[in-house]
């Protein structure tokens, strides 16, 4: 890799050399290792998951707020137009985060929580009708509205702000210069310590995912196609992965990056149409509509509860530190790809729509789980119990007609998925580190390597390591969060401020064809 002398190299230091010093604490006593993150996890979650979960409906309501008011036609990113189509647009904000989530969680967690109903749901039967729509509420709970709003919202609006109106650097701590102003923009101990938190936070989450589509895929192959499920076959699938993702990180966003999401949205949306002509096509539909009922008039019930707390720790607040970690690296690439569209079309189309289509998917795949469960009791559940989240995505499929050809279909979706948020990370990572909206490509493909390397290693030591680190995940939110927090009134404040200028702009244009 060539030196490159925008490279922050302070940030490089402590993000990577505590990536490092991970894994080779993990090497040398793993137990250790997973004691600490544990400990820390627990830690995290009973004093920060409250805060999680009313910064994220927060974030959201504003978010909303925002994009119905005056503000909604403000033009972010200092660009009259914007770069790609929409389709394509939405197509690469869908696969950047959907990652391995689009499958084996689709088919896993609806089937968890139809299995053991969650507790906000108190009274209804498990396994039976009455835990269908339930089930499906909890999913959509944990993969909808709240889960995309923290992603890209207000945060992408301070972020556009900071870098295209003001100049600021395409970094983490950009976020933070409405507070601080110039002096957050170089030689900032508290800029560097942003920087690292948020690199370190979408570094984990990104590793965890690869890590386990080494461990789901392998899983996958041997149940079709009889290939021993040995760290070999492991080792492959991550290589295989990391090159996908390499390429397209080195071809940018308006080729590999944008190529990719739009082969996976493309096909996601064949597989969708195939599983609704040949599978229980009425009954998604009915378990759809009936579910976002039941999800919209209880939204504020199940996104505020806190009965369960045990439960909560190993879903929602799961997920939501899970989520929280991406965000600030999120706001930088979605600014990345979003100039000239207006404030009301980023938000609808990260808050709403790709929630939405989510939800939906999570319906065709997990809702079918249910139907077939319905239908023969263990068709589906004791894959699940037995082989975990692969396996039920595997159970799932082969009981479609052309159960083989499905099944392998979903796999392959699953992989190009996580190659899609890899390569989008790496490109964002490489951007908080230079600064640059376009950084070099030896700096894209040395972050995607590095990611695929820490989780063959981590799969060397044990599937414990990878664990470990998805609790880690939800550690590394603790402070990501507290950079979030001003969002919520930064991106009025934001918008106000870009309101005011662009009508300044657009009286003088008036004025100035008056006289001529």
């Amino acid at each position: 890799m060539k030196q490159n002398s925008n490279l922050d190299w302070p940030v490089l230091l402590i993000s990577g050399g505590l990536l490092v010093l991970f894994v080779l604490t993990s090497i040398i006593n793993e137990d250790l290792v997973g004691h600490l993150v544990n400990s820390s996890f627990n830690l995290s979650v009973q004093y920060f998951g409250a805060f999680w979960q009313v910064l994220m409906l927060a974030t959201f309501v504003v978010a909303i707020g925002m994009a119905v008011s005056k503000y909604g036609n403000i033009q972010l990113g200092n660009k009259e137009k914007p770069e790609m189509s929409t389709f394509k647009w939405i197509s690469i904000i869908m696969c950047t985060l959907l990652a391995g989530g689009g499958v084996f969680w689709a088919a896993a967690e609806p089937m968890y929580h139809f299995l053991t109903v969650p507790p906000m749901f108190d009274g209804v039967e498990a396994a039976t009708e009455q835990a269908i729509i339930p089930a499906l509420s909890q999913s959509f709970m944990d993969w909808g509205f709240l889960a995309w709003a923290i992603l890209g919202t207000l945060s992408a609006v301070v972020m556009m702000y900071g870098h295209y109106h003001r100049g600021m650097p395409l970094k983490p701590r950009t976020l933070l210069y409405p507070i601080f102003g110039e002096k957050i923009k170089e030689k900032s101990v508290l800029g560097t310590l942003v920087d690292s938190f948020a690199i370190i936070a979408v570094a984990a989450g990104t590793i965890g995912p690869i890590g386990f589509l080494g461990l789901q895929a392998a899983y996958g192959l041997e149940s079709l196609f009889g290939i021993p499920n040995v760290y070999v076959t492991q080792l492959l699938i991550i290589i295989g992965l990391i090159t996908i993702a390499s390429i397209s990180a080195v071809t940018g966003i308006h080729k590999g990056i944008q190529l990719l999401s739009r082969f996976n949205v493309l096909f996601t949306l064949l597989l969708i149409v195939t599983v609704i002509l040949l599978g229980p096509g009425a009954f998604i539909f009915d378990a759809f509509i009936g579910t976002m009922g039941t999800y919209m008039h209880s939204f504020l019930e199940i996104s505020l509860y806190r009965g369960d707390s045990d439960w909560l720790a190993y879903w929602t607040v799961f997920f939501w530190g899970w989520f929280i970690g991406y965000g600030p690296m999120m706001a930088i690439f979605i600014s990345r790809i979003s100039r000239g569209r207006t404030l009301r079309e980023l938000f609808l189309a990260v808050a709403i729509i790709a929630p939405i289509v989510t939800n939906f998917w999570f319906t065709v795949v997990g809702g079918s789980g249910i139907y077939y469960e319905l239908l023969k009791p263990g068709s589906v559940s004791d894959a699940l119990t037995s082989g975990g989240m692969p396996a039920a995505m595997i159970a799932i499929t082969q009981q479609l007609p052309l159960g083989t050809l499905m099944a392998a279909a979903f796999l392959l979706v699953t992989i190009v998925f996580v190659a899609t948020t890899t390569d989008s990370m790496s490109y964002t990572i490489s951007m908080a580190i230079t600064g640059s909206d376009n950084p070099s490509r030896s700096l894209r493909v040395f972050w995607a390597v590095v990611m695929g390397a820490v989780a063959v290693i981590l799969l060397a030591i044990g599937e414990g390591s990878i664990g470990a680190l998805q609790s880690f995940i939800v550690v590394t939110a603790v402070p990501v969060s507290l950079i979030l927090l001003p969002m919520i009134w930064l991106a009025p404040k934001v918008a106000r401020t870009l309101a005011l200028e662009q009508n300044i702009i657009k009286e003088n244009k008036q004025r100035t064809k008056k006289i001529s």
